[in-house]
């Protein structure tokens, strides 16, 4: 979706597609997680890492797509365009969230019943802007700052790239660009070597180490992905979409590493992950082309569900967890459900893009964007 005055660019087809196998292996990693009992026996362990892909790869397309046509486009322009693209589907993830909530009551979330209709639809419609609710406002119990659908709080911070590529770092030149890549990388490195879990998971509250956590893992790998476009010379890989999916699942997937008594080393790995390994499977990516129609079939629907999918499919996860907790069900009697909630996110994702996100999205670039 650009500005119909700007010329169209060419599309990254297998970035696409990669990021739809990013979403996907988010919802397995929440299913799994329902089942783990510690950070160290959860199975696709390093799913959480998808939401760092998302931003080095929001990255590098923002600045391939907007780096040189601010000379044509306007700050309202961009942040009109923006909250286009995303804005449609937020309000979605936050009724698909206020939809499920009550059925979501459980040992993990006991209060759950007594939450009153009013305040449960008031934080709807502050989800709707997409404004992150205080602690004291939590109506779950986790101190989401989206307590309806948890991974708005990577959209929060999506935003906030958005909102200081625009006003500032569009301007820098690729050395300014990349001190401020340097130091945020030395920020994410501190953060997971320091980290008494070992890891970049968080992001998601209004308190101070999570609001740490969530610009530790937004700077580097956003300001990244636009050091990289500007840098990369792309060269001609063939089979770019399998290798760089091959490699993003194995990132994904990795078990822990290290125990208890070295949680440093795990540390270690997600920093090197989103420092070395994100950016060479975004170049891989780039590099390739898609060669077949139903290849880029593949890669066109796995593109258009990515972010449907990420953001709707929490509320069921919710729905799955409580279940999990409430009846102690072991993954192996829980696999049809797991199933079932996998194959319903995705759908729901594709029918909120076609009968809800593209309809809207069109008619509000008709009427908004001139």
């Amino acid at each position: 979706m650009q500005n119909p005055t700007l010329p169209t660019k060419k599309h990254y087809a297998i970035l696409d597609g990669l990021r739809g196998v990013a979403a996907i292996m988010v919802v397995a990693f929440h299913i799994m997680e329902a089942h783990a009992t510690s950070r160290f026996d959860q199975v696709i362990n390093h799913g959480y890492l998808a939401v760092d892909f998302f931003f080095l790869l929001s990255g590098f397309v923002i600045s391939y797509a907007y780096d040189d046509r601010w000379s044509k486009m306007s700050l309202g322009d961009f942040f009109k365009i923006r909250l286009i693209r995303l804005q449609p589907m937020v309000i979605m993830g936050m009724i698909v969230g206020a939809l499920c909530f009550y059925f979501q009551d459980s040992v993990l979330w006991p209060n759950i019943h007594q939450v009153p209709l009013w305040k449960m639809l008031l934080i709807m419609v502050i989800g709707f802007t997409l404004i992150p609710v205080p602690t004291s406002m939590d109506i779950r119990g986790w101190q989401e700052m989206h307590p309806l659908d948890g991974p708005g709080w990577s959209l929060f911070f999506e935003y906030i790239g958005n909102i200081l590529y625009a006003l500032f770092v569009r301007k820098f030149s690729n050395t300014a660009l990349a001190v401020l890549v340097f130091l945020s990388g030395c920020f994410l490195i501190h953060l997971t070597l320091t980290s008494p879990n070992g890891d970049v998971i968080g992001g998601w509250s209004l308190v101070p180490e999570q609001l740490h956590i969530g610009f530790a893992r937004l700077l580097f790998p956003f300001f990244g992905g636009l050091l990289l476009h500007r840098i990369v010379r792309l060269t001609t890989i063939k089979n770019a979409f399998l290798w760089s999916s091959l490699l993003l699942v194995v990132v994904l997937a990795m078990p822990r590493i290290g125990d208890s008594t070295t949680v440093w080393q795990n540390g270690l790995y997600d920093s090197l992950s989103i420092i070395i390994l994100f950016p060479l499977i975004v170049y891989i990516g780039a590099s390739g082309t898609i060669e077949g129609k139903k290849a880029s079939r593949v890669c066109q629907f796995l593109g258009d569900i990515s972010y449907p999918i990420y953001i709707t499919h929490y509320p069921l996860i919710y729905i799955y967890t409580a279940w999990v907790a409430n009846g102690k069900i072991p993954f192996q009697e829980a696999l049809p459900m797991s199933i079932l909630t996998v194959v319903s996110s995705i759908v729901l994702a594709y029918a909120c893009l076609k009968w809800y996100d593209e309809p809207i999205r069109n008619w509000l670039k008709k009427k908004v964007v001139k």
